[in-house]
């Protein structure tokens, strides 16, 4: 046999289930079922006359040849993304498909954003997903993404990273806190109070451990927490003090269920950045999407 007689469509299941290392998830992507997914895969298999995938209890891992072919596959995905890219641009933008990843704290300020943009061009679709930096990463590493939408741009990566609204970040308590009617609470005050942070791979913990750090005081943690929905009502409940975006807050500042404590060096202000690979080729819906960031999103979204 010969993969020259293997289709597109086998190859693009296969580099799915090579990304995700699941049939399941693979199948939830493409819209498929986990049995279609199964066949094309064993099809492909039967042409490359090699065992692709190896399956250890309930998990899959790519074999010596399966990586091989990963590499390929993955040229071939990014050879039809380049293709559809390049039929949309010719259909303008009355019609265009955007795919954009963001940081979990993002999930607050993105979608709004982008109804207004919709509204402009009607035609377009979005596939939007939430993660954690660490997953938004690989994502734009592996050129999966038109957008990345986080706070701090990569450092090890060729990007090109644009700032398009300020990104202020508060230390939050429950309003009956000893610490909520103080003035300028100082930061070794703050040492002397637990933590409840985010789990490892967030920015918002990252930025927290290097605030502390700076300033050579120990961070004392009573529980790592994997969202901010849950820090929320941790913090609450009274179970401890935390770090949060501001944009993550403001439904729970209206209803005064926070309170924001009046902290030395705070709030910290960082800004939103909209990053692509330095060699991405924007279709002309994502060129309309980033110039909509740049001159319109900042005026929409309290920065301070």
């Amino acid at each position: 046999m010969s993969l020259r007689h293997a289709t597109l469509r086998q190859f693009r299941v296969f580099e799915a289930v090579a990304r995700k290392l699941s049939f399941s998830r693979a199948a939830a992507e493409l819209h498929l079922t986990q049995p279609a997914v199964s066949m094309q895969v064993k099809l492909l298999e039967e042409q490359a006359g090699l065992p692709l995938f190896e399956r250890l209890g309930k998990k899959i891992f790519l074999t010596e040849a399966g990586a091989e072919l990963h590499q390929h596959s993955r040229v071939i995905a990014q050879q039809l993304r380049d293709a559809d890219e390049a039929l949309a641009a010719r259909k303008g933008l009355s019609q265009g498909r955007l795919v954009i990843t963001m940081v979990s704290t993002a999930k607050y300020l993105v979608p709004p954003l982008l109804a207004r943009f919709l509204k402009r061009h009607p035609g377009v679709t979005v596939k939007l997903s939430a993660n954690n930096r660490e997953t938004v990463l690989k994502q734009l590493a592996d050129n999966e993404v038109d957008f990345a939408i986080m706070g701090t741009p990569p450092q090890n990566m060729e990007t090109v990273a644009e700032p398009f609204a300020r990104h202020p970040h508060v230390i939050i308590a429950a309003p009956a806190h000893a610490l909520a009617r103080k003035r300028r609470i100082p930061l070794a005050r703050l040492a002397q109070e637990t933590f409840l942070i985010r789990e490892p791979g967030s920015g918002t913990r990252g930025l927290l451990e290097r605030l502390f750090a700076g300033h050579g005081l120990p961070l004392n943690v009573s529980m790592e927490l994997a969202s901010n929905e849950t820090i929320k009502q941790a913090v609450q409940a009274g179970m401890g003090i935390s770090l949060l975006s501001l944009h993550t807050i403001g439904l729970e500042l209206k209803t005064r269920r926070l309170a924001i404590l009046d902290a030395q060096g705070t709030p910290i202000v960082r800004d939103w950045h909209v990053v692509r690979l330095a060699a991405k080729r924007l279709s002309p819906v994502a060129q309309a999407f980033r110039t909509f960031l740049l001159t319109e999103a900042g005026k929409l979204i309290p920065g301070k």
